[in-house]
């Protein structure tokens, strides 16, 4: 639902634009299946909506910088064969 809190958070805002951007070219724009993270006017914006809840994000971000928590409503993939 468009209603709720978000759930995914940055720890620290600047280090993407002073950090990742800077040094890595914004990785979360590249490693996201969804393309939830984008930089615009180098700034990183989070589109939460399109996350498909793989915690991709919280893995791949080089300074451990993403905060993924379960969205409300206990969404996110169903594995059949687990």
């Amino acid at each position: 639902e468009e209603n709720q809190p978000p759930h995914l958070t940055l720890k620290d805002a600047l280090a993407p634009t002073a950090v990742n951007l800077a040094r890595y070219a914004g990785p979360e724009s590249r490693y996201c299946p969804a393309g939830v993270y984008e930089f615009v006017d180098e700034r990183l914006v989070i589109n939460a909506q399109n996350c498909l809840h793989c915690k991709t994000c919280q893995r791949k971000c080089p300074f451990d910088n993403i905060r993924w928590t379960a969205p409300e409503g206990g969404g996110g993939p169903r594995y059949k064969r687990m």
